[in-house]
């Protein structure tokens, strides 16, 4: 949210804030003056103004204009000639009009005569002819028919102001004030609307290099550059992380199937009917039924007689009957027939033998074969448990991840101790099992919706401050201050100051000089301004940021009947290890000063950016003003 600031100032001094005169006023003292003394070389000084100063000399000039034109126009007439004019000592600019005058009187005197009425002041504004006067815009004619005096736009209804603004009328205008802030993430436009603050495209925020910054109303967002796919959840550093869906979901393959888990999906395969050793397929496919191994071909006794059992079978030998020991002899059917009597594992016993099952696996019902052991009805995880054929694999919970050390055991995960885990929170982060949560500064912010970032409060709205009636509350990133003006000597506050200064507000000081104070009256500075701006803690600054512009009514490169006019933009004190420096630029053809921060600053930390703004002319210096920038830098960079 680029910060800014826009003042705007009138081309003259006496427009800018000082006592104005009006220059019906300067004219007349100019118009007396001539016709008195016949002489306006030596004019009182009635107003610091460089604006009245000329006029009082113009009209003075006119006066006496008047008088030799008039004595040409009757030369003219009575002797048709005008070389007897040559002779007068009067100055040259005065005789060379007295004698065009003249000659023109020759032709067309009602002409001249007309526009000698206008010339010499006779009309407050302007002259449109018939010898009939007329004013400029805002202002409206006397009953006198030539003096012009302001038009009230507010009282009469003439002004466009909107809801929610105040009318405020000026000197042949008025201007529109609103009324309620624009709060946290809009800045004021020049036109007295709120336009929101681009925080992406000037840099103010916050996302971290894995995340692409969205602008939002007021706000702003900070989206993945990287879109996980289906299969995929995207953590809080922004990588994408498989989902088991098989350990997640509820039953995602039909009965009868077995859920695999891939890579981004998962599959379900038919849980296929699996006879053990000794049964086979019945002929419709659907069970297992046992094989009769002594009805086959193979003679699978070796000649010894054959008893057939469920999904095996016995032989019963012929033992060797010994006269000398007179017993019989143990045969070893694990090693006669190996393979064939057990699924997994044979061991034999005296007169027969037993199977037993490997690791995994439990024995079926008929003693031969092996069934796999559903390991996870024992819960041997500590979180998540998915059985799989003659084993079992533990998973964790979103948070946690799976401990080298057992393979059983889910750890927390440190959200916060990760190398990026300084950007998953604008402030500060805290850990919690299987998650974690950010919070804010104690004072002057509040946690936004999306539960990383920081608000700042605006203590002026919420009427949280501790100002006094006295004081004007201005919000700050994390706080507010109590401020308080009061104008120097010789000046004087114009308007009141509201008990809430907003951004864009201006607290303004017009000279205001006592009777025959002619050191006041000399002094060149016109006005003395406060306005504000509140900054974050810029620890980079890629480069340099505009805060506040010094907007002028003065056309650039234009000229005047008393010269060429040019503003000078300087900053006289305040700028703290140098950092902020100020240009002069052309916008719309006016000269606009602009105040840019091109060093960051590390907060808290309050400075007063003294600014000049100096009207200059060709025929030397017409004064300049002060605006006294207020910066209250924060302690945060959010």
């Amino acid at each position: 949210m680029g910060l800014r600031v826009a003042l705007l100032f009138s081309l003259f001094g006496v427009l800018l804030g000082q006592e104005q005169i009006s220059m019906e006023d300067c004219c007349k003292n100019g118009q007396k003056h001539g016709t008195d003394h016949e002489d306006c070389a030596s004019l009182p000084l009635i107003s610091e103004s460089t604006t009245c100063r000329i006029v009082q000399e113009q009209c003075c000039v006119t006066v006496l204009e008047d008088k030799m034109c008039t004595n040409g126009i009757n030369i003219a007439k009575d002797q048709g000639a005008c070389d007897s004019l040559f002779t007068n000592t009067c100055d040259t600019k005065t005789t060379k009009l007295t004698i065009v005058v003249s000659a023109l009187a020759l032709k067309s005197t009602d002409q001249i005569l007309m526009f000698l009425w206008c010339l010499s002041g006779k009309c407050a504004h302007r002259c449109v002819g018939n010898d009939t006067c007329a004013c400029f815009k805002g202002y409206k004619l006397k009953p006198d028919g030539k003096s012009c005096e302001d038009i009230n736009e507010c009282l009469v209804g003439a002004s466009n102001c909107r809801g929610g603004e105040r009318c405020i009328n000026t000197e042949g205008s008025f201007r529109c004030q609103r009324e309620v802030s624009c709060g946290t993430g809009y800045e004021l436009t020049d036109s007295n609307n709120c336009k929101d603050i681009d925080e992406c495209e000037t840099g103010i925020h916050n996302c971290g290099p894995q995340f692409q910054c969205q602008n939002t109303q007021g706000s702003f967002r900070c989206l993945p550059k990287v879109q996980c796919g289906s299969g995929f959840i995207q953590d809080a550093l922004g990588n994408c992380i498989d989902i088991n869906e098989c350990v997640s979901q509820t039953g995602p393959c039909n009965r009868g199937q077995i859920c695999i888990n891939t890579v981004g999906s998962y599959t379900c395969q038919r849980n296929s009917v699996n006879c053990g050793r000794g049964y086979h397929l019945n002929e419709e496919g659907t069970r297992c039924v046992d094989i009769d191994e002594c009805k086959t071909t193979e003679n699978v006794c070796g000649g010894h007689a054959c008893l057939n059992m469920l999904g095996s079978y016995r032989c019963e030998c012929e033992f060797f009957f010994s006269f000398a020991l007179r017993s019989y002899v143990d045969v070893n059917e694990c090693r006669h027939y190996p393979g064939r009597l057990c699924a997994h594992k044979c061991e034999n016993t005296l007169g027969s033998y037993k199977c037993s099952c490997t690791t995994g696996f439990a024995l079926a019902a008929d003693g031969r074969n092996c069934d796999d052991l559903n390991e996870c009805e024992s819960t041997p995880c500590s979180q998540e448990c998915a059985n799989v054929y003659g084993s079992y694999q533990c998973y964790c919970r979103r948070g946690y991840q799976l401990s080298d050390l057992d393979g059983t055991t889910c750890e927390d995960i440190d959200e916060c101790a990760l190398p990026t885990g300084g950007h998953i929170c604008s402030y500060r982060c805290h850990n919690t099992p299987g998650s974690f949560h950010c919070s804010c500064p104690v004072n002057g912010y509040t946690l936004a919706v999306n539960g990383r970032s920081c608000q700042d409060i605006d203590e002026c709205v919420t009427g949280s401050h501790t100002c006094t009636e006295n004081q004007s509350c201005f919000n700050v990133q994390g706080g507010f201050r109590c401020l308080s003006f009061e104008c120097p000597n010789n000046y004087r506050r114009v308007g009141e100051t509201a008990a809430r200064l907003e951004r864009s507000e201006v607290v303004r000081c017009i000279k205001s000089c006592q009777p025959n104070n002619i050191a006041c009256v000399l002094d060149p500075t016109h006005s003395v301004s406060h306005t504000f701006i509140s900054l974050p803690t810029f620890r980079e600054l890629p480069r340099p940021e505009e805060i506040v512009f010094l907007r002028t009514t003065v056309p650039a490169y234009g000229s005047y009947n008393f010269g060429s006019y040019d503003v000078k933009f300087d900053i006289l004190e305040g700028n703290v290890d140098n950092a902020f420096d100020i240009i002069k630029r052309v916008e719309n053809g006016l000269y606009v000063g602009i105040v840019r921060q091109v060093k960051p600053l590390i907060g808290p930390a309050m400075t007063v950016l003294k600014l000049s703004m100096r009207n200059l002319i060709t025929q030397g210096d017409s004064g300049h003003n002060i605006v006294n920038v207020h910066v209250f830098v924060s302690e945060f960079w959010f």
